[in-house]
């Protein structure tokens, strides 16, 4: 049998960020803020980059009139249970809209939430002084009033050294502001491996021979209608991994090459897999508690001093991940900035515009430095080795 996935998720490279105080965004400046119905067509741009596999982006106009709604209304002062923080990345300069990125709450709440659980099971036979585990998925309602991370995303002509941090951690920044809003256990379901041709192995040894239609007919539908028809339609037995073709045995639990990057920020953020992958495509689940996540532990409150430019920063700035606090308008951007011996952080008069941020006495912003990641990775290698 494979052991892909035996000892935990596959190995993959890590994701490398230039050095911090060298930002490769040439001076531009980026800005996370929750979506408008001006996007619409901006939206619709990006769902034909994201290619199959990606059920939270289809290009579907009224699709995402109604993720635009449930958005708005989640960002307003009385949230439903379950609803969605639908954020997107603008070129400050431009207007361009160039990712997104998302954070899903309340789930399973009304549908089932489906998944595969890769477990073992073991059979014996006394006489014959045999013993003999095997590995089975097993299809498992999971995640009940969990909340999700998801729909990350980023233009190709766009993935500058940062940004893809911008557009993970500042969902984290955003439940360390109001952590009311989200449940304890949060997940992200990664895509799943994929070959040239856009072929998902797992796909065609399994999930095709129960349903009987396409991985982009599947996708499209659950996009549409959730999960629930996968209870009619794949077993409620345990599935023998054995039995299924070498190459889906190969990919259980592995990432698309796209996503590994994201898999390693999460990873260093504090998720973990636990067994769950997707149904579909086999893409891991990993999941964390609200309150271990690394960005959510380190992040600081800070009241501001305001400066005109960035020749007026301390020597010692570095890049920083800027949230306003404030959920009713939220913003986030990566921007140079310095922290002080009295607590504040000095930022310049742009990122405070970009933020939506005055000096009036008692205005406040929530910070992590965009080196933090990596500092910590170097700390727990330096302490395993």
């Amino acid at each position: 049998m494979n052991s892909t996935f035996a000892n935990g998720l596959p190995k993959i490279n890590t994701l490398t960020i230039t050095n911090a105080n060298q930002l490769s965004v040439e001076n531009a400046m980026y800005l996370l803020r929750p979506c408008q119905t001006n996007d619409l067509a901006a939206l619709l741009a990006l769902s034909e980059l994201t290619g199959a596999g990606m059920t939270s982006m289809p290009c579907d106009l009224e699709h995402w009139k109604q993720k635009i709604d449930v958005s708005q209304q989640s960002f307003s002062a009385t949230p439903a249970r379950s609803g969605s923080y639908f954020m997107v990345l603008e070129d400050h300069a431009t207007g361009e809209i160039v990712g997104t990125t998302a954070i899903y709450t309340g789930l399973a709440l009304t549908h089932p939430f489906y998944a595969f659980r890769v477990s073992e099971q073991q059979r014996t036979h006394d006489a014959l002084n045999i013993c003999r585990s095997s590995q089975v998925l097993e299809r498992v309602s999971e995640y009940t009033g969990a909340t999700e991370i998801g729909s990350l995303f980023l233009a190709p002509d766009h993935r500058l050294p940062g940004l893809g941090q911008l557009l993970s951690r500042a969902r984290f920044l955003l439940m360390a502001d109001a952590p009311e809003r989200f449940g304890d256990r949060i997940f992200a379901e990664l895509r799943g491996w994929q070959n040239a041709q856009g072929q998902s192995p797992l796909w065609e040894s399994l999930g095709q021979r129960f349903m009987g239609i396409t991985f982009d007919q599947a996708v499209a539908y659950t996009a549409e209608a959730g999960l629930a028809f996968a209870e009619e339609l794949l077993p409620d037995y345990p599935i023998c991994i054995d039995l299924l073709a070498e190459e889906a045995q190969a990919v259980i639990g592995r990432p698309h090459d796209s996503s590994a990057p994201a898999l390693a920020m999460l990873k260093r953020e504090g998720f973990q897999w636990r067994g769950l992958i997707d149904l579909f495509d086999g893409g891991p689940h990993v999941e964390s508690s609200l309150g271990h996540i690394q960005t959510v532990k380190h992040s600081t409150v800070s009241s501001v001093d305001i400066v005109p430019s960035d020749d007026d920063l301390p020597l010692n700035h570095q890049p920083t991940l800027i949230s306003n606090t404030d959920v009713l308008n939220f913003r986030v951007t990566l921007a140079p900035a310095a922290a002080l011996p009295n607590g504040q952080l000095v930022i310049t008069q742009a990122t405070a515009d970009a933020l939506l941020v005055t000096s009036h006495q008692g205005a406040v912003v929530r910070c992590v430095s965009l080196n933090r990641q990596q500092n910590h990775q170097q700390k727990t290698a330096i302490k395993a080795a």
